[in-house]
């Protein structure tokens, strides 16, 4: 299985899959407490498992870990002793892996990327969603740096460092990645033309423009609206390709824990995503299997000799 690390050789855009959470609610499980999605890495591995096997079967070619919430701090809180919080979050990778070379067969390319959500997502509060949590970049760090290496050890094809809301979070990865010289992405999560915290994107792309290890930039966890106009930034500020992969068009009311408003259709716009450089395109929270599938049809549709 070749590694996937160069967006840029890439002949046509990868298709990623869609969002963990909400294809585990939609098999019945309850993801209200802190660990949230990361819980069933203990209680249902085999669901996280169909999942990832649900993603692939419609298209995509990148399954995405059920470790954005995971480390072992969290873990710990909630009473699993470190050893084992260690062996769940490197079982992450394990499970993608066991689906993707089940399906091997069939001659289709397919990678796992390990997910590393920011330190935000472990608060459980959304603050991935704020940005600027009051921590040096040494705690940042200091949070980072195991579940990174724990992560690269068990062997994924890259890594996912997604929904990171502001640049002085992404700062401390992309020191990290490059230390550990292990391929990534950096999405970043957007409103508008800023980070989460307000910053604007130029400025938080432009951190990963001379990393070695980064090799798609962009967004994930926006509005499908937000993305053309980021993807186009991200392009012209590192000369990388984009990752692009955001929510349903619907809106996280983290104080009520829910979901607001009504989803869009991104299938339509795809196309000017890709045109735009994103070598690497998919869906987050509440894009499900049916929609990855509409969005890798569309993109078939657009390839030369198609």
């Amino acid at each position: 299985m070749p590694v996937l690390v160069s967006g840029a050789a890439l002949e046509h855009p990868v298709v990623l899959d869609g969002g963990m959470s909400n294809a585990l609610e939609d098999r019945g499980h309850d993801l209200s407490d802190a660990l949230w999605s990361a819980r069933l890495l203990k209680d249902a591995p085999g669901d996280i498992a169909a999942v990832h096997r649900a993603y692939y079967e419609a298209g995509a070619a990148v399954a995405t870990t059920a470790s954005y919430q995971a480390s072992v701090a969290g873990f710990e809180h909630a009473g699993v002793p470190r050893d084992e919080a260690e062996r769940l979050i490197a079982s992450s990778v394990d499970i993608a892996c066991q689906v993707r070379d089940e399906l091997a067969d069939d001659g289709q390319q397919r990678w796992v990327a390990a997910s590393v959500g920011p330190y935000g997502a472990v608060l459980a509060d959304g603050s991935e969603y704020r940005g600027r949590y009051g921590l040096t970049a040494a705690a940042l760090r200091e949070f980072h740096l195991p579940r990174l290496e724990l992560l690269v050890a068990a062997g994924p094809d890259m890594l996912a460092v997604e929904t990171i809301p502001d640049l002085d979070e992404a700062e401390v990865l992309v020191e990290l990645l490059d230390e550990l010289g292990f391929p990534a992405w950096l999405s970043y999560s957007i409103q508008g033309d800023q980070t989460r915290a307000g910053q604007p994107l130029e400025d938080a792309f432009a951190v990963a423009a001379r990393s070695t290890s980064i090799v798609a930039v962009g967004i994930n966890c926006c509005a499908p609206t937000d993305v053309q106009a980021a993807v186009e930034t991200a392009v012209a500020v590192t000369d990388k390709p984009a990752v692009a992969y955001p929510n349903s068009g619907e809106a996280w009311d983290a104080g009520g824990r829910r979901w607001t408003g009504g989803a869009s259709d991104s299938t339509a716009l795809a196309q000017g995503w890709t045109a735009a450089g994103a070598k690497y395109v998919g869906g987050c929270c509440r894009v499900g299997p049916d929609d990855i599938n509409a969005l890798a049809r569309a993109i078939s549709r657009h390839l030369p000799g198609s």
